[in-house]
């Protein structure tokens, strides 16, 4: 007759360590938002003010060139224009890329079938401070330097070995019964991969579009290489234009901060929206 309280019990510390951990690892975005709407005479105040006396908009409308104090604005408009067609672009094609790739490697064996998955796998271990060199003279061959594009065609590079690792764990633990059970209802190879493994590997298409959206929305040292100007400039090597010689503005830094967490926050919803709904058609179709 104990078990149920003491189950409960049990579950309600776990509850309070997993909310006391996840505040502690939300401190530094907290200190963030709060450091963007804090006065200029708090940011580096010592002993730091925690909550702010008052709050201000002034780092929001210097940055969007609404104070007449300032001359120099920040380009946050094609910051976040070219952040989004980078990250949405590459994306797109790596998880559409390392999706059918990953089916591939998990439903047929061919010539150098695991040679080919290792290969993939050891690529993606190359730090990307190691391609920024080779990518720039590469790309300045190319004409491709300082383009949405060319940025985002290498955050693709990037991002399909994870996926292909990602949705060859997923579609191995969908029974090969369902497929091979397609196959003699009639269907293609084709037709088996969209109708039934794709549907219940859905889970896995939002994990690999969020991991691969976040990796290019907040890569900084291939960009930073690979831009010059704010035609192709994106949110990271923006946010470095804040720091000069001598003074860091960091305040400056925390307000372009929070306006970047904004369309990542929004993309990580809505595809978890369609991970949950992956997981229940899993689980009614199994």
């Amino acid at each position: 007759m104990s078990a149920g309280p003491n189950r409960r019990r049990n579950q309600l510390v776990i509850n309070v360590l997993a909310w006391a951990i996840l505040l502690f690892l939300a401190i530094p975005a907290f200190w963030i938002i709060l450091t963007a709407f804090r006065p200029a005479g708090e940011v580096n105040a010592s002993p730091p003010v925690w909550i702010p006396r008052e709050i201000t908009l002034d780092a929001f409308t210097t940055m969007f060139g609404m104070n007449p104090n300032v001359q120099v604005r920040v380009a946050v408009e094609a910051y976040l224009t070219n952040s989004l067609l980078a990250a949405l672009i590459s994306t797109a094609v790596s998880v559409f890329l390392g999706t059918l790739a990953a089916y591939a490697f998990a439903r047929f064996h061919f010539r150098f079938h695991t040679a080919s998955f290792l290969a993939l796998m050891f690529s993606r271990s190359v730090p990307g401070i190691a391609l920024g060199l080779p990518l720039f003279m590469l790309f300045t061959q190319l004409k491709l330097t300082n383009s949405v594009p060319g940025l985002a065609f290498v955050y693709v590079a990037v991002n399909i070995p994870f996926t292909i690792w990602l949705m060859d764990g997923f579609f191995r633990q969908i029974p090969k019964d369902l497929t091979e059970a397609a196959y003699i209802d009639g269907c293609g190879y084709w037709t088996a991969f969209w109708r039934v493994d794709l549907p219940l590997a859905g889970p896995g298409l939002a994990a690999a579009a969020i991991f691969a959206f976040l990796a290019a929305w907040n890569e900084f040292q291939l960009a930073s290489v690979l831009t010059r100007s704010n035609d192709a400039r994106t949110f990271p090597p923006g946010l470095y234009a804040f720091t000069q010689q001598f003074t860091v503005d960091w305040r400056g830094m925390c307000a372009m901060s929070v306006l970047m967490m904004i369309p990542a926050i929004v993309f990580v919803i809505l595809t978890q929206r369609n991970l949950v709904r992956g997981l229940t058609f899993g689980a009614i179709k199994g």
